[in-house]
């Protein structure tokens, strides 16, 4: 184990975290709300269940190390959305009225990261989807 593993599986952890908190928020505060918000910005209500369902499950997968990939890719399309549809009118640090998009940005990146990076020696992929050939 060396000290870039180390720090991918801390970066996975965190960027998992982040994203199952945010989903869970979404369901516990009523989903409605956040289905609203999307109507109020012009996308289809209907796509606040399954960003939120997203969040959820692979906030939960990406911890463990499941499908970091493809989750990461679709993390990094929800944050590119949030920061075109309703972020860059706020600016980077917000305008008082609401969160900029300094958040969005380095989950995108964090994302990103995961897109391109190798498999994570420490990721439960590599215990369920190896084969050992002998």
């Amino acid at each position: 184990m060396n000290k870039q593993e180390i720090g991918k599986v801390i970066l996975r952890v965190i960027l998992g975290l982040t994203f199952f908190i945010h989903g869970l928020s979404k369901f516990q505060g009523g989903i409605s709300n956040t289905v609203g918000y999307f109507d109020s910005l012009g996308i289809p209500g209907f796509l606040a269940y399954a960003v939120a369902f997203i969040e959820l499950v692979g906030g939960i997968a990406v911890i463990l190390g499941i499908g970091t990939r493809v989750i990461a890719l679709l993390f990094a399309v929800i944050m590119a959305g949030a920061i075109i549809t309703a972020k860059i009118p706020a600016g980077f640090l917000g305008n008082g009225q609401m969160a900029g998009y300094e958040l969005d940005l380095v989950l995108l990146a964090m994302s990103i990261f995961f897109i391109l990076a190798d498999k994570s020696a420490l990721a439960l992929d590599n215990k369920l989807f190896t084969s050992d050939k002998n």
